[in-house]
């Protein structure tokens, strides 16, 4: 089913879902499944499963050189999709990303989607390469969020790339973007920000997810001057409970977010990462109560692949 039409049975309720990451290589993906498994009493109506795009690893090849290689060190979302909701009866949805994909390697992608009976993605630019300063579309892909968008929507339509393909069954992706309360980084203002998500609605986005945030006006402005400029599918808010000290250097730097000084107060008096995931979970609760009685459509949680913290937070909420 898809994400819109969760949103629109629940009749106003407060829906729960979240994120996790898929195992790196080498892990077992019951690691994945413990995690899951405890957030299942909540009854969420879908599961994210993220995608990481490629990484660079140089190979000693004996002789004072090194190879350079490609490598993904955390693939498999079609796939863990596919066996979340076969193990589940949930619906999954993927990320996809622009960075390290052709449109030809996308296309691909959501046929195999299509396939599997995923009726939602999640399309995303995706982060810059470690070693580049800023985004690189690799050659033959989508360079924006809103192009990858739209790509999909041809596909919702029956045109592919480059085949005249005789469509009895074309697919009908509910699509997802990413919002972002305090603008994305790369952004010269919220304003413009705003005009590349509401390209991005126009190029066929059904939904949105925010990026985590800690402070709900920052959320409750972005989503009034986002119906001010014509956007009006469901907003729906992203929530990560801190859960270490590090946080509070690690998260705005990598996501160019503001913490509240309350949080930080109650963080750095804590002795241990056990009493900052337990400030974390009550930030979070009351946090999370907040949005629900202004009625947002789903609260969505960043996992991070654990989910004592999720699971506390929700059994408060649901």
């Amino acid at each position: 089913m898809k994400v819109t039409d969760h949103i629109k049975e629940a009749n106003g309720k407060t829906l729960f879902s979240f994120e996790v990451i898929p195992p790196k290589k080498g892990k077992n993906i019951q690691d994945l499944y413990n995690n899951i498994d405890p957030l299942m009493e909540f009854n969420p109506p879908f599961i994210d499963v993220t995608t990481s795009r490629e990484e660079y690893v140089y190979i000693d090849k004996g002789n004072g050189l090194l190879d350079k290689r490609i490598t993904r060190m955390r693939p498999g979302t079609v796939g863990i999709c596919a066996s979340i909701m076969h193990k589940y009866n949930v619906d999954a949805i993927p990320h996809l990303l622009c960075g390290g994909f052709t449109k030809e390697e996308t296309e691909y992608v959501l046929v195999d989607c299509h396939y599997l009976g995923l009726d939602n993605v999640m399309a995303l630019r995706g982060d810059s390469m470690k070693d580049e300063a800023y985004f690189k579309p690799v050659k033959g892909g989508n360079a924006f969020a809103s192009e990858l968008v739209e790509q999909i929507a041809k596909l919702n339509r029956g045109l592919y790339l480059h085949d005249d393909v005789d469509v009895e069954h074309h697919s009908d992706f509910c699509i997802g973007v990413a919002g972002y309360p305090e603008k994305h980084m790369e952004a010269p203002s919220l304003v413009t920000d705003l005009k590349r998500l509401k390209e991005k609605v126009d190029r066929g986005a059904d939904y949105v997810v925010t990026q985590m945030f800690f402070d709900n006006s920052k959320y409750f402005e972005f989503v009034e001057k986002a119906k001010e400029m014509g956007i009006n599918v469901p907003i729906i808010p992203g929530i990560k409970p801190i859960a270490v000290k590090r946080h509070l250097q690690l998260l705005p730097q990598v996501f160019k977010i503001d913490l509240p000084q309350d949080l930080i107060d109650a963080v750095e008096d804590c002795k241990d990462n056990k009493a900052v995931r337990q400030v974390g979970i009550e930030f979070a609760i009351q946090q999370s109560k907040e949005l629900k009685e202004a009625g947002v459509p789903v609260l969505h949680y960043y996992s991070m692949g654990k989910s004592d913290n999720i699971h506390a937070i929700a059994s408060a909420m649901f």
